[in-house]
Parts: structure tokens; sequence; C-alpha cells
């Protein structure tokens, strides 16, 4: 499991204990989730682990699934069983088309057809693919979420929560590439011309994406993402019918309420341990990355740094020699790595000292 991933599964058990209290602000959603997207911290939650279905924001985990484990470049052909109801891309059997040009489709116009291609094309065949999507949701401990399907039509066994799908989505946009799609206004493929059909890129300050989604059982459900002042916020939303309204009061009560702090900058010397057998006595131990977590007004931070109290030679500059973490009312919120900011080679052993009868006998 990747960094990212074990923060995320931490700031789901630490989520309910230090989210925001549910009264700061109203919505129309059955449920809803407002997270920090790089520290998953919850700023406001609504029946936020309800188990609901959720439509066409399942994409996300269509592309996140496609962009890990398929080529963006590998061309398909599109054939008759990738034909689907509801929204679509308008594809045809015979049509040739990368899976790039099959993303854009899926997360702009929302493509049933494309999210059939698009598995077809990752996998071969439907089945396969849901199963790797179903892998993705364990690893990232969406305790709350099945997926039956890659496109979102209703489906028994298919669900998830607004909790979990804004995990999804903060962990979707770590991937550079799912970033630019999802954020992409407008876009031509051959003969296509895909807008958006997330407003947001359009009314809300700031939104970098990520997935609108219907169905008559399921309502209207939505995933958001804003980046203001060096904080991004994540927004969930099911069964809401007045989503993007609710969406821009949420990311601005969360953008006004929180701002992002630096405990620790990168670099920042903290510690040093001892060198065992080592040319330096010592090495300093500095921060790897940014310490940072999203604070409230009167909040506060306590940093602690965990350190060996020696390590053997030889230790060179970046290696990994504890960490620090922070703490926000007694619960650990956010950790990085330590790393050595300075070498220590290890001593050469002398030779024993040899006479010259030594060597003459």
């Amino acid at each position: 499991m990747g960094t990212y991933a074990r923060r995320l599964l931490c700031a789901i058990v630490l989520g309910a204990l230090l989210a925001a209290p549910a009264g700061a602000v109203e919505t129309s959603a059955s449920s809803a989730v407002l997270i920090e997207q790089s520290s998953g911290r919850v700023l406001y939650a609504q029946n936020a682990d309800e188990e609901r279905l959720i439509a066409s924001i399942t994409k996300i985990m269509t592309a996140v699934t496609a962009l890990e484990h398929g080529d963006v470049e590998r061309a398909y052909t599109v054939i008759a069983q990738d034909m689907a109801e509801g929204s679509s891309m308008y594809l045809r059997p015979g049509d040739v088309l990368r899976l790039e040009e099959l993303l854009y489709g899926l997360m702009l116009v929302s493509g049933n057809d494309a999210a059939l291609a698009v598995a077809r094309c990752v996998s071969g065949s439907v089945e396969a693919f849901v199963e790797l999507m179903n892998e993705t949701a364990g690893r990232l401990g969406m305790t709350h979420s099945h997926f039956a399907n890659p496109n979102g039509l209703d489906q028994q066994g298919h669900y998830s929560s607004a909790r979990d799908m804004a995990v999804l989505a903060a962990y979707a946009l770590e991937n550079q590439d799912f970033r630019r799609i999802a954020s992409t206004a407008s876009i031509t493929i051959g003969e296509r011309y895909l807008v958006n059909h997330n407003k947001l890129l359009r009314m809300c300050e700031g939104c970098i994406g990520v997935k609108t989604g219907f169905t008559k059982a399921a309502g209207r459900t939505l995933v958001s993402a804003a980046a203001r002042g060096g904080m991004t916020l994540v927004c969930a939303t099911l069964n809401d019918g007045n989503d993007w309204n609710d969406h821009m009061a949420l990311l601005d009560y969360g953008f006004a309420t929180y701002h992002m702090e630096t405990a620790v900058p990168a670099g920042r010397v903290l510690a040093s341990t001892l060198v065992r057998e080592g040319t330096e006595v010592s090495v300093p131990l500095a921060a790897a990355e940014d310490l940072r977590y999203p604070l409230a007004e009167g909040e506060k931070l306590t940093v602690v740094a965990r350190v060996p109290l020696s390590v053997s030679a030889p230790v060179v500059p970046g290696q990994t020699v504890g960490e620090v973490c922070a703490y926000l009312e007694g619960e650990e919120v956010a950790k990085v790595e330590l790393m050595a900011a300075a070498p220590s080679a290890k001593k050469e052993e002398k030779a024993p000292l040899v006479h010259w009868w030594d060597r003459a006998f």
C-alpha cells in the first residue's frame, strides 16, 4: 500500500473525531462530506458512511483503475457490446480510439459506452475490470463500497458512500493524468466535440473537477474538488437536488474556516542520531517533505520527532532515519519521514602493524 493510501486510511479512522460540527452548514443531500485532499481530514460530514446508489460518479473509479492498469496510448476497436443506455460518447462499432480518448469521453460527457470500452480495452472483459475496481476500493479502505459495473447504472451490489467517494477522488487527484482529464472543460476527439458536464468548472473558484452523476433511483450525485490558497478540498454529495449550490457553499465554508498549516517545512533539521562505527559521530536529520495539516482558528499542532538513538554506518544523505509526527488534541494526524541530511561513511579497519622481523622470518 502506498504512502498516500495509508494516510487516507488514517484519515478515515480520525474523521469522525475531528470533523466539523454538523450544524456548521446545511445541504439538501441525503449524504454529504467535505475533506481536505492531502490529509483526508473531514471538515464536514452528514450521513457520510450511508451506503447508497452513486450513478456516474462511479466513473472516477473507472478512470483511476484504467490509468493504473492500462496504457493510455493503447488503441481499442469499439464493438457492439460497448453500446449502452443513458449518457453516451456516441461510439459506433468499428471506431478505433486510444484509451486516453475514451477516458475523456468517460469523464467529460459521462459516456456509458466509453466506460464499457475502457473496461475491455484495459482488462479484456468488463468482469475482469470490475474485479480491479473492487481491489482498488479495498486498498483505499473504502469499506462502504462495492462496484458491479464501470458506468454506474443501477445494479444490485453497486453502491458507495459519500466519504468513500471523497476518499477515492482525493486519491485520484494525486494522478496527474486523472487531474488533467477531469479538469478539462472541453476537447475535440476526432469528429466529437466534448464539453464537460461539470458546471462547477465554470461556476466555482478554483474548481479542478471531478464528476457528475444521475439516475432516477440514485438521484443527483456529485463529487467536486477545488484548490485555493495552497489547499485542495474535495466534496461529495449523494441524492442532492441542489448539488451545484450545495457544493459551492460547502467549498466556500471549508476555505473560509480552515487554512493549511505547515508545522515543519521540508529540509528543516529537527534532530540528530549517533552513528556506530562511522566517520562522523552523528548525522543531522531533516524533514523529507512538508508536514502540513488543515486547521481551524484556535487549533494548534504539537510536533514530535521519533528517531533511534543510533544507526550503523554507512549513512547516506536522503536515507530514512525516523519520522516526525503532528498531533491535534492528542491524536496523531500527520507524519513525514526524517532523512539523513549529511553522510557518515564506515570507518576503515586499521591493518595490523607488521614489524620488519615478522617479514624477515
